[in-house]
């Protein structure tokens, strides 16, 4: 999930963008358990089957930003991987800590389209859910930040959610072909994207595209 903010950012917590609509993060952080459950139901290797073959090999650093309820970074430690995962909502990280206790997981409170609190670089970033949450403004200014955070030859994975936003939180239609520009803008190149994938929680007005994008020269 992704930072968007309120009208307020809590103690400790990183500055919401000015360029987010409020509604984001409440809504997450309200329904945090729920998620949990529903996440859970579905498996690391189902949503991201098409790129597994993408993976450097462990151990590797790997970044999950908008982590969630943990599910992906939890799967990519169980694969020998160090993982940072980033969520700024708090009550998702708790779900996610109390989910998955064992696993060789550092949380830290960031968002996009910064990501100010991160240091070093990452063989490989995931960033699921949650492009769509990104106003057009931020979506650039996070393309660039998330590759100045690879490590040459750093892989970059993006999923993406399509069909109509729902009206309960800030979201937008991002198609794959604006990922892969701001990627080549950003001096990243596009290995592989995936089209038309159904959606793994049933939602038939929802389908999803899946991106990657690779640091350096081929």
């Amino acid at each position: 999930m992704v930072e968007t903010g309120g009208n307020s950012t809590p103690p400790g917590a990183p500055p919401a963008d000015s360029s987010s609509a409020a509604g984001v993060q409440p809504y997450y952080a309200q329904h945090a358990a729920a998620l949990g459950q529903r996440y859970g139901n579905v498996t690391f290797e189902e949503v991201h089957g098409g790129v597994l073959d993408l993976l450097p090999p462990a151990p590797a650093v790997a970044l999950d930003v908008g982590a969630g309820t943990g599910r992906d970074a939890a799967a990519l430690a169980r694969r020998g991987y160090q993982v940072v995962a980033v969520e700024p909502v708090r009550e998702l990280r708790e779900v996610a800590q109390d989910l998955h206790p064992g696993e060789n997981v550092r949380w830290i409170a960031d968002s996009l389209p910064e990501l100010t609190r991160l240091e070093g670089t990452f063989d490989v970033a995931l960033v699921s859910a949650v492009w769509m949450h990104l106003p057009p403004p931020a979506r650039r200014r996070a393309m660039e930040s998330l590759a100045a955070l690879l490590a040459p030859a750093g892989l970059l994975l993006i999923s993406l959610r399509r069909g109509e936003p729902p009206a309960d939180r800030m979201m937008f239609d991002v198609p794959a072909e604006e990922v892969v520009r701001d990627g080549e803008r950003a001096g990243l190149r596009v290995v592989r994207l995936l089209d038309g994938g159904a959606d793994h929680l049933g939602r038939d007005e929802v389908w999803w595209q899946a991106v990657a994008l690779r640091k350096g020269e081929e």
